[in-house]
């Protein structure tokens, strides 16, 4: 195997005025190596002929991609280290990388004008419109909107708008989706951008080097690329306002045995199934939430609201069904604890014994009534009435229990399996919230959590904190977990309540890495041994969440000491 180079080994200079440049090329290098298979031959072409373009009209459009949207002013795109503005674009009109004078909406009118250019070249628009010549730029775009749908040059809007403008053009960029797919591959997600090579090149971030596998890529087929860019888009759509109908009828079926693009899927099903619902479509939403939680790996969100919206409906008798099918489903936590709040309504109104249950104990609790909290909120006001030096306390919530399981687990985390670890800027495995990320590690588990019942922990934590120190991780919050707090812990917190938590969290990674109780109070001379104690800390008015809940039971059920403290404040005194 050979290791994937680390952030620092290939990123860019800032000292070079082109580094942004040097990063793109290295992109290009790495996708055409890598994945140059997943390539048509016209992209293939784009590479080359991006490579033939002169140095400074290379840099130009590598500018424009790495900026905001596709349509750019000249005037907006002058860079010291490249020189005449104009001289470097020539090449990419030519070449087709740049549009110029492209059609533009209102939308893209508004965005390239300044106000007092609006005001001339719409002067006929706002008068019809009976509009103030003082109108804002906000007050016009509402006004105007409805009635000015057309897309046309610039100069149809404006004629007057080359002898104003002094010869500035407004240009398009064209290859975006080809400069996305190309990030895709290289980054496996369209989260990553840019400039995550300028942040690895300021240490501002760091990552873990890890070997690299035959199989260390994102993508195998084109059509998975394809998919992803399509899912993508329709998100993008969804989360602009446009209407779940439209956009339900665009969604692609994935490539089949691809587990995670589906569950990508499920879950854009399940947000166009919450658009739906929350606009009054509730068939629509209905058929949505179904498609998005059958099956294995659907979404436990998508089937608990499909209920609660069968129940709302009146519709008692399919959500019964369906719900007491879950139940002998043997569901997760999440969804346990919705049926068993759903369950006994549904039998109500259907006349029917519901199943038998624990009732949910109430968490311990204790109440103070203190001073009103100033800028470090009601969890420092307690922490710090709390805490003395024979007992102190910590604001952890879920940064202690996490960061000690991401410290012990490094290795496991960060196994070299295939797909993976396949660039240098991962902060985590891209498959950590995949249905089968703990089944893939079960055994590098394992070992890790042996070192807990050999009485090892200690030294494998502190050994990660020294050699992996500020290195990303999913788990580890480096500025939250200092040495002190580390050491309070390791020497407060029975090993076996270690293991029973970190098991928790293995159970559901995405679920159970929040809900942790707000802070830890430590007891190191306590009778009979160290101990500790969790608080939730609730101010007024607030009130316990599920995945709070969730937690509290389980540490009840473990023998954790954890409870609940409920915070009013004090009176203020009368001048």
């Amino acid at each position: 195997m050979n290791s994937i180079p680390g952030a620092a080994s290939v990123t860019a200079s800032l000292d070079d005025p082109l580094y942004y440049l040097a990063n793109f090329r290295f992109v290009l290098d790495w996708v055409s190596e890598r994945h140059g298979d997943l390539l048509t031959a016209a992209e293939r072409r784009l590479v080359a002929d991006f490579m033939a373009l002169p140095q400074s009209s290379q840099a130009l459009l590598v500018r424009m991609v790495m900026r905001k949207g596709e349509l750019f002013r000249s005037s907006k795109l002058a860079y010291p280290e490249i020189g005449d503005t104009q001289s470097a674009l020539a090449p990419l009109v030519e070449a087709g990388w740049i549009e110029a004078d492209p059609a533009l909406g209102l939308v893209d009118l508004f965005r390239l004008l300044r106000l007092a250019e609006l005001r001339q070249a719409l002067a006929g628009e706002i008068a019809a419109a009976g509009l103030s010549p003082r109108a804002s730029k906000a007050q016009l775009g509402e006004a105007l909107a409805p009635w000015l749908e057309q897309s046309q040059r610039l100069e149809a809007w404006w004629p007057e708008a080359s002898d104003v403008l002094a010869g500035e053009q407004i240009v398009r960029l064209t290859v975006m989706p080809w400069c996305d797919r190309l990030r895709l591959m290289f980054f496996g997600n369209l989260r990553q951008d840019w400039a995550e090579f300028v942040l690895a090149e300021l240490g501002l971030q760091r990552f873990e080097r890890v070997e690299a596998t035959p199989g260390s890529r994102a993508f195998h087929r084109r059509e998975e690329v394809d998919a992803y860019l399509l899912l993508h888009r329709l998100r993008e759509r969804l989360e602009a306002g446009e209407e779940p109908a439209t956009l339900e009828a665009e969604i692609p079926d994935v490539p089949e045995g691809n587990a995670w693009l589906n569950q990508r899927r499920g879950r854009l099903l399940f947000a166009l199934g919450h658009a739906a619902e929350r606009g009054g479509e509730e068939e629509r939403a209905l058929r949505l939430y179904a498609a998005s939680g059958d099956g294995p790996g659907g979404q436990v969100e998508a089937r608990i609201r499909r209920l609660r919206l069968l129940e709302r409906r009146g519709e008692y008798r399919q959500a019964h069904a369906l719900a007491i099918q879950a139940w002998d489903s043997a569901a997760g936590e999440q969804e346990a604890q919705a049926l068993a709040r759903l369950l006994p309504r549904l039998c109500r109104r259907l006349g029917l014994v519901p199943p038998e249950r624990e009732p949910e104990a109430a968490p311990p609790r204790f109440d103070l009534c203190l001073p009103r909290a100033g800028m470090g909120g009601v969890e420092q006001a307690v922490a710090e009435h709390l805490s003395r030096p024979e007992a102190p306390v910590h604001y952890v919530e879920n940064v202690l229990v996490t960061g000690l399981f991401g410290l012990l687990c490094w290795p496991a985390l960060f196994a070299p399996l295939p797909g993976a670890f396949f660039h240098p800027f991962h902060g985590g495995p891209a498959d950590l919230h995949r249905d089968d990320f703990v089944a893939r590690r079960r055994e590098r588990f394992a070992a890790c959590l042996a070192r807990l019942d050999a009485g090892t922990h200690d030294e494998a934590i502190w050994r990660t904190w020294r050699d992996k120190h500020g290195l990303a991780s999913p788990f580890v919050h480096w500025e939250g977990l200092d040495e002190v707090l580390i050491e309070q812990a390791l020497a407060c917190i029975p090993a076996a309540h270690l293991r029973a938590c970190f098991e928790r969290l293995l159970a559901d990674l995405r679920a159970n890495r929040a809900g942790l109780p707000d802070l830890i109070q430590f007891l190191p001379g306590a009778t009979g041994g160290p101990r500790y104690r969790l608080i939730e800390v609730k101010g007024p008015g607030d009130r316990l969440q599920d995945n709070q809940r969730r937690w509290l039971a389980f540490f009840r059920g473990q023998g954790i000491d954890a409870v609940v403290c409920h915070v009013s404040w004090q009176a203020e005194a009368m001048p």
